[in-house]
């Protein structure tokens, strides 16, 4: 396990595989990362760019393998932690479900709405119970730089907007498309959460970076989603997102500042010390480290 040092950036790096071709990356080496709560969903690639420390994750494993409902989202968060990441740039594909959200897009997630089913959701439960405040799913400060890199990219983005994490893998019926953009919701995607839930768990500053790749079926005059089509505008969208990453990295400041999401589990906590389960505990070896004096 890599100790954690908070004042130096350590970036990870969740998206497609598309992403991890990154020109300049220096010392690139897969490295397996086991965890309490099973396998992630790949090796880890690790890697400095500009002098800054990359963690870089495939969501769906390497040659997409793993369906959005079948993610192992908690052991991909713990390898993050693990491998010492203090904060963690998501990079996904999402549906429009705003007209002035088209195709090509970019937009930076400020919100989520959960429509998942099934998916273990939290690190904490009989045994170490505890609460995090999701008011605020994103981390201000890593979003407001997200959006910026996507402009420095030559990207057209959108800061701010709600997503739809549905639980798939089928798309959405005409009917819940509407229904969707009756709740507010502004991009449909199905990997976002529990994603966002569990860093902000495991105390990591999270910002997502949504590519939308088509207009979700409520839109009558526009042909309904297909997954060729999708793939084709994700390998569109491919060398902007990597443009973003290059530039995110590049304009980092030298010293990271603290972020009030790096001590977020001082106001979680709620089993009394006496009363935790050492079992549950020790699987929760990452996710607490700070809190034990590990950090």
């Amino acid at each position: 396990m890599t100790i954690r040092n908070t004042t130096q950036w350590r970036i990870g790096i969740i998206g497609g595989s598309g992403l991890y071709a990154m020109p300049g990356l220096r010392n690139a080496e897969w490295i397996e990362i086991a965890t309490p709560w099973g396998r992630p969903s790949d090796a880890v690639l690790t890697g400095s760019l500009h002098g800054v420390e990359l963690v870089f994750l495939p969501r769906h494993g390497r040659g997409h393998v793993v369906a959005p409902g079948a993610l192992n989202a908690r052991a991909n968060i713990d390898a993050l932690k693990r491998a010492g990441c203090t904060d963690i740039l998501a990079i996904s594909a999402i549906g429009s479900l705003r007209e002035e959200l088209p195709p090509g897009r970019f937009v930076v997630v400020d919100q989520f709405i959960d429509r998942t089913a099934g998916r273990p959701s939290s690190f904490f439960g009989t045994g170490m119970v505890a609460h995090v405040s999701m008011a605020d799913p994103v981390c201000p400060r890593l979003s407001a730089m997200a959006g910026a890199a996507v402009r420095d990219a030559g990207g057209a983005v959108t800061e701010g907007g709600t997503y739809l994490a549905m639980e798939g893998p089928q798309f959405s019926t005409r009917a819940e498309s509407h229904m969707y953009r009756a709740w507010g919701a502004d991009v449909i995607g199905m990997t976002a959460l529990p994603e966002a839930r569990l860093a902000r768990e495991a105390e990591l500053p999270y910002a997502l970076i949504g590519m939308v790749t088509d207009y979700d079926c409520w839109r009558e005059e526009t042909e309904a989603v297909e997954v060729d089509a999708v793939i084709a505008r994700m390998a569109e969208n491919a060398e902007i997102a990597r443009g973003a990453v290059d530039a995110f990295v590049r304009a980092l400041p030298p010293t990271r500042a603290p972020s009030p999401i790096d001590t977020v589990l001082d106001k979680a906590l709620i089993t009394d010390p006496a009363c935790r389960d050492p079992a549950v505990l020790a699987r929760l070896d990452a996710v607490m480290r700070r809190v034990n004096g590990g950090d």
